[in-house]
């Protein structure tokens, strides 16, 4: 059996998974800031929806850097940490994203 390279309770391919979705995410997000300024609209809703993408894709964007250096670390408690922080950052991301989506749908269209 060969030697197993897991990083506390993640598998290094489900990171490697994560951090493809995370990056991709994040400019996801860039995308809906940058049509919400083609777009022109400058409501109050339309603004809060804007600045929750922007805050997703930076919190998508820490998510990818934690996730990077969860893959390069030797140390298995840091590791660990690291994995953690990155689910958390991710989730929250994620939540901002579907939340985003939500004040678009009912309040900027």
């Amino acid at each position: 059996m060969p030697p197993s390279h897991d990083h506390g309770p993640w598998p290094r391919e489900e990171l490697l998974h994560l951090l493809t979705l995370a990056g991709t995410l994040a400019g996801l997000c860039i995308t809906g800031v940058t049509l919400f300024h083609t777009m022109g609209k400058s409501t109050l809703s339309g603004t809060i929806a804007d600045n929750t993408l922007a805050i997703s894709a930076l919190l998508f964007l820490l998510s990818t850097y934690t996730i990077f250096f969860t893959l390069r670390t030797r140390k298995l408690g840091l590791a660990a940490l690291l994995t953690k922080i990155a689910d958390v950052l991710f989730l929250a991301a994620l939540t901002g994203m579907v939340a985003s989506g939500f004040i678009m749908v009912y309040t900027v269209w």
